[in-house]
Formats: structure tokens, C-alpha cells, sequence
């Protein structure tokens, strides 16, 4: 499997610490990028665990107890966010979906997203239904594991079309808590080669929510954790040139 499809203001020359930009963390966001941003780098993080823990396992459904099932011993609680179809390529969310017969339980995170749309005029949360890319199913997959700090998601393809849904696990989230310090370093360049984003602004939250501590120094930033230490330089727009660890 591939990386995904194996589970997924400055004042220059100054210095700052996590507790200098608590609106990175509390403001709700306003577009997809910004949600990218914030969430963007932690849920690929976490979607690493994910995948090492369920391996090559063959995936299965059971929607009627809202489980997902991996293999013969992994058996997982899940939320259904929405189907895609390969024919008309399509995105539907699964509140839209009248026809399914899904019980209100197995789409709760699906209905909170669509509210969080509503609230801050997001449309790929609040339309019911829209043209898709197969980066469009792992931008809700990020974004929705992200906003609801779950252990990951995943692609169920089906031949036809696909669903998307989202895990939360103690099981899994064990294990991304024996941190890899060294993971950021493949985890960031993948995502900013996946989507639009303030490169700066991503890999700060990013390393904020595993817990490093982040000083900047003009367009240098330097985190630490546990005398761990990551470098990352850019250019004036932003744009990551060096990151090192």
C-alpha cells in the first residue's frame, strides 16, 4: 500500500513559544486550507500508527453495530462519513444519503462536521453532494479524524464506489503515543506535496500538537521535545526549504 492507502501572525526575529499563539488552537477555522493546516499534520502522523496496526488485513462492515473489522482479531468502532461513486464520481455525505437506512449513531461525526460547515461557511463540510478527486476523500479523511481527535480513517473501496470512516481506539492511539520523533520528517514533506497550505503555519501546529515546544527566529523555526530538537527554514512566502532532525 501506498503512504495513504495503507491505513490517515509572525513578529520577525523574535522568539516565540506554543503558549504565544493560542489562536492557532481555539479560533474555529474558516476554509479548507486553514482546517489542512491545523489538522493536516497530526492525523497523517496518526495514520501511520493506524496502518502499522491493522497491517494488510482484508477490511469488513458491520454497519448495523458500527464496527470495521480488519482480519479475524481487529475489530474497531467506526463512523461513517460518506460514499463516493466511481460511475458518476461523486462525493455524498452520509446525512445526505436518505437511501442508506444508516442509524443516527454511526453518522454523528458526520452530522458534526456538517454543522461545523454551516457555522463557518465551509462548503466541502456543508454540501450534501460534489465532484470528487481521490485527494478530496483523503482531505475529509484527514480534516474529520483531525477536528474530532480520532485514531485515523479509512477507504473502504467496494468496486462500485467507496466509503470513508473514521476510527477512534485506545488500542490504536497507544501506539501513536510511543512517539517517532523522526516520523516528522517524512510525515511533512508528504503533506505539503499533497495539498495547498502556509507551510509554516502547517508544520507549527503540527509539532504543537505532539506535545514540542516551538521558538522562531525570523523565517527559522526551532522545535523541541524531550531534547529532541527539529529545524525548519523558509523562504518569504512561507514555503518550507530545509527541515532537518
Amino acid at each position: 500500500m501506498g503512504f495513504f492507502n495503507k491505513i490517515f501572525g509572525q513578529n520577525d526575529k523574535t522568539e516565540q513559544t506554543n503558549e504565544t499563539r493560542p489562536q492557532q488552537n481555539l479560533t474555529p477555522c474558516k476554509t479548507e486550507q486553514e482546517l489542512i493546516e491545523r489538522y493536516g499534520g497530526i492525523a497523517m502522523d496518526k495514520q501511520l500508527s493506524f496502518g502499522d496496526f491493522i497491517g494488510n488485513n482484508n477490511w469488513n462492515i458491520n454497519i448495523a453495530n458500527g464496527e470495521i473489522s480488519f482480519g479475524d482479531d481487529i475489530v474497531l468502532p467506526m463512523q461513517v462519513l460518506g460514499t463516493i461513486s466511481h460511475s458518476s464520481q461523486t462525493w455524498l455525505w452520509a446525512w445526505a444519503n436518505t437511501k442508506s437506512g444508516l442509524s443516527e449513531n454511526v453518522i454523528k461525526q458526520a452530522l458534526e462536521l456538517k454543522k461545523y460547515g454551516e457555522e463557518n461557511g465551509i462548503d466541502l463540510l456543508r454540501n450534501d453532494t460534489f465532484d470528487f478527486t481521490k485527494e478530496d476523500l483523503h482531505l475529509i479523511g484527514i480534516i474529520a479524524s483531525g477536528i474530532n481527535n480520532f485514531s485515523g480513517y479509512y477507504i473502504c473501496d467496494y468496486g462500485q464506489g467507496a466509503m470513508v470512516v473514521t476510527i477512534k481506539s485506545e488500542k490504536v492511539d497507544r501506539i501513536h503515543k510511543e512517539d517517532n520523533h523522526h516520523r516528522i520528517l517524512t510525515v511533512f514533506p508528504q503533506l505539503i506535496s499533497q495539498f495547498e497550505m502556509n507551510h509554516n503555519f502547517a508544520l507549527t501546529n503540527y509539532l504543537i500538537a505532539k506535545g514540542y515546544t516551538i521558538s522562531e527566529n525570523g523565517t527559522k523555526l526551532i522545535m523541541t521535545k524531550n531534547g529532541q530538537t527539529i529545524t525548519a527554514e523558509f523562504d518569504e512566502l512561507s514555503r518550507l526549504t530545509k527541515l532537518n532532525g
